[in-house]
């Protein structure tokens, strides 16, 4: 069964290693930021094979640190669509690794436009301009 529009899918989920860290042992805000455009992408793509680009993100604010070990979760949901544009809600939550506990760690507003090959809008509801070739 298809969620309904106020449910969050898990799009992405990530397991966050000492790369992703700082020397305090704190992923990098950068990396939870990447992961949400990956997890709006996902999410756009719902509404039309295409290609997507990000236009905007909202105000981002991280109310808790992501650490070593943790598995992240990226939850979606679209919001809101236009001719050519989807916005994403993305949820991020935090599983810890050490006790199993799951945090929010932030939420964004991504606004995600379908474009073609030359990066022009498109109406994200017209047959599907990604293939084998793109």
């Amino acid at each position: 069964m298809k969620p309904g529009p106020e449910e969050f899918t898990t799009a992405l989920r990530a397991l966050m290693m000492p790369s992703d860290t700082n020397h305090q042992g704190t992923v990098f805000g950068g990396v939870i930021l990447s992961r949400i455009d990956q997890a709006g992408y996902l999410e756009a793509r719902k509404n039309g094979r295409h290609r997507w680009v990000t236009a905007s993100i909202d105000q981002v604010n991280f109310v808790a640190p992501v650490y070593d070990g943790d598995t992240v979760s990226f939850k979606t949901r679209t919001i809101k669509t236009g001719r050519s544009s989807v916005t994403v809600e993305i949820r991020v939550e935090a599983e810890r690794h050490s006790t199993g506990d799951v945090v929010q760690v932030t939420n964004a507003n991504l606004t995600m436009v379908s474009v073609n090959a030359a990066g022009i809008p498109i109406p994200f509801n017209s047959p599907p301009t990604i293939g084998a070739a793109s």
